[in-house]
């Protein structure tokens, strides 16, 4: 079953609302990149860099999006101001479309009985042991058995929080005491789930990122002791962005899809902040799929990304 099958149908009118901080502070900047301007010129463009520059789109996606409309405006050798929405909000899901490698409606999950497993990983306070809790209510909600797996044993906060939402959404989680082997507490989560037909699994893992080479080797070492159990596990690789922090939560990424192979994004807290223009940025420059964004604090504003409704959103 596909995920947007399994989610339901987007609910745009949360969308929108939840990117109501950035579309206010996106328009703001476009209004006076047009102001007093009919057709779109070489200052235009130049001022357009700059707003989506400054909206956390990324300096080396923000570079695509203008030399894709100067290709557009050469070839109708006249563009209004009044069309430049419309051919921004294009451009962009072109863009997405072209540098997305895997689509997130792709992602399926299995038909052959074994559990998915989701290896969820980040650094600490980015929403990640909250984008476990809702995507477990998600896939409960669906139909379907959910395990956690709280293998981040170095922060007894991380399983305490863990455990509140495993208990608030009603599955089982299994952990071990303070200071286990993280890859332990895997193997006896796959096990148990493979034991009792669990459809989906979801592990935490430790948000450090202050020595990559010990995040590398404690990231391989449970993805190495899952295959024991599920020799296709995990499934997915799910890196937790907090959308908040703009351009730091680039540098995230690059650090986290050097330490192990991400195949995912969530990327949350979009509500609170002007910076959403970074899930446009993220999702080209790093060729990986987001694939949820998190909107709100209720458990229905964690959402499937869909391209084209969040640019709507954004530039409408």
């Amino acid at each position: 079953m596909a995920l947007f099958g399994l989610f339901g149908k987007t609910k745009k009118e949360n969308l929108d609302k939840g990117l109501e901080i950035t579309k206010e502070s996106v328009f703001k900047k476009l209004a006076r990149v047009v102001v007093g301007k009919s057709k779109v010129d070489e200052e235009v463009l130049d001022n357009l860099e700059e707003v989506l520059i400054t909206s956390d789109v990324g300096v080396e996606t923000t570079m695509r999006i203008i030399q894709r409309i100067e290709k557009r405006v050469q070839r109708d050798k006249y563009m209004s101001t009044d069309e430049l929405n419309r051919v921004l909000k294009e451009e962009i899901v072109a863009l997405l479309k072209e540098n997305t490698v895997n689509d997130s409606d792709s992602f399926d999950l299995p038909e052959d009985g074994a559990p998915y497993v989701i290896m969820v990983v980040g650094v600490n306070g980015v929403g990640k042991t909250t984008t476990i809790g809702k995507l477990a209510y998600k896939f409960k909600e669906s139909g379907k058995k959910v395990v956690l797996g709280a293998s981040d044993t170095f922060r007894a906060a991380a399983v305490e929080q863990l455990v509140v939402w495993s208990e608030r959404v009603g599955v089982p989680i299994v952990k071990q005491a303070m200071g286990a082997d993280p890859a332990s507490v895997a193997y006896d989560t796959l096990c148990k789930a493979r034991a009792e037909g669990a459809d989906v699994v979801i592990i935490d893992t430790a948000g450090r990122l202050h020595n990559k080479v010990n995040l590398m080797n404690e990231l391989t070492k449970i993805k190495n002791v899952m295959k024991k159990v599920l020799p296709d596990a995990p499934n997915e690789v799910l890196l937790v962005l907090d959308g908040s922090t703009g351009q730091n939560a680039y540098e995230q990424a690059k650090q986290f899809t050097l330490a192990t192979e991400v195949n995912a994004l969530a990327i949350t807290k979009l509500d609170g902040t002007a910076k959403g223009g970074v899930v446009i940025g993220i999702s080209d420059q790093f060729k990986i799929p987001v694939k949820y964004i998190g909107i709100g604090e209720k458990m229905d504003d964690l959402q499937v990304f869909n391209r084209e409704e969040f640019v709507d959103s954004l530039f409408s």
